[in-house]
């Protein structure tokens, strides 16, 4: 724990808060120190007739003769390649010369997915189908799969699947500031300032894709009720349970939360959970004694949801995937 400490050491003194922390490194905090990331799009076709949009970042120059780990990125709840953590990784990745690839969960790259269904925080299938497309085209270089948010929730819910099998796939995984009880997150994002700030926030994109997709197949679900959402359980009740096989929110949120079979990971894991994060209550946090011996429990002081800034005013939100890849490189990929 200690050893990551060094290079996140607390937040800086004029960003006081687990508010702060999370909506100005989001906003206003500087999310690169190279060029902006020169994506590289590819459309994967799913066997259900759908596409994935993976988006690329292949480093310039020759193959070294030991290639760098590809990170493949996971975003979170209504992310992207355009959102602010996702900016900082490829930025990291981009001035250190590792490949990194971010494939969109559906409805998530700006286009509207075909099939009868979005995606959801406990989608273990799907991370696991879009990493063998990786494995597929990347040969047998190392990955480091990481999850921010809702897309760290499904990433461990694939690790406790796939059991010995994940490390097939991705030699570590990593969790940022993810939700890993499902419940008792919807709790704290639907009350007090939470529920001002950020359920608005969520809801003013997903009800008009959630909408688009009535249009595609009519009679999916009851328009009515869902215009009438006010919170995420309320939208997840209509749209994301139903739709996914769950029989309600409080069946999803039990059924997709990692936080039960953190146990069964058994490929190394690194959960990040700051204990200031305004998602993710201090007393859903797992204790040591609840985890496989081949994962790291790393809960900060400080960080907000997804922050981590760093420096003088404006801050800059780079010190996170350095403080992963030391990680890596002091021996995540050799636990057990």
């Amino acid at each position: 724990m200690n050893r990551l400490a060094v290079e996140w050491a607390d937040a800086p003194w004029w960003l006081p808060g687990g508010q702060l922390q999370t909506v100005w490194p989001a906003l206003l905090s500087r999310h690169r120190l190279g060029e902006a990331p020169r994506w590289r799009r590819q459309r994967w076709d799913t066997p259900d007739g759908d596409f994935i949009d993976a988006d690329w970042l292949i480093p310039a120059g020759p193959a070294e003769a030991a290639p760098a780990p590809l990170i493949v990125l996971f975003h979170g709840l209504e992310g992207s390649s355009a959102s602010h953590y996702a900016v900082a990784w490829a930025d990291w990745a981009q001035r250190h010369g590792h490949a990194l690839v971010l494939p969109h969960f559906r409805g998530c790259s700006g286009e509207i997915n075909r099939a009868p269904r979005a995606y959801h925080s406990g989608d273990h299938v799907e991370i696991g189908w879009m990493l063998e497309q990786v494995r597929r085209q990347h040969g047998a270089a190392p990955v480091l799969a990481v999850g921010v948010s809702l897309g760290g929730n499904a990433l461990l819910r694939w690790a406790q699947e796939a059991g010995h099998q994940a490390g097939g796939l991705a030699g570590a995984v990593v969790a940022v500031c993810s939700p890993l009880d499902l419940a008792a997150s919807g709790a704290a994002i639907g009350r007090g300032l939470n529920r001002l700030l950020y359920t608005p926030m969520f809801l003013r994109s997903m009800k008009p894709k959630a909408l688009a997709k009535l249009a595609q197949h009519p009679g999916l679900f009851d328009a009515r009720r869902l215009r009438a959402a006010r919170t995420l359980h309320d939208f997840d009740n209509v749209f994301t349970a139903p739709l996914h096989g769950f029989r309600d929110t409080d069946d999803y949120w039990r059924r997709a939360s990692s936080l039960w079979r953190l146990a069964d990971v058994r490929v190394p894991a690194l959960v990040i959970n700051p204990r200031n994060d305004p998602f993710v209550p201090v007393h859903s946090l797992p204790p040591p004694g609840a985890v496989s011996d081949v994962v790291m429990l790393w809960q900060p002081a400080h960080g907000g949801h997804v922050g981590f800034a760093t420096g003088p005013c404006p801050g800059t939100v780079t010190t996170l995937p350095a403080v992963v890849m030391r990680w890596l490189r002091q021996g995540g990929c050799d636990h057990g």
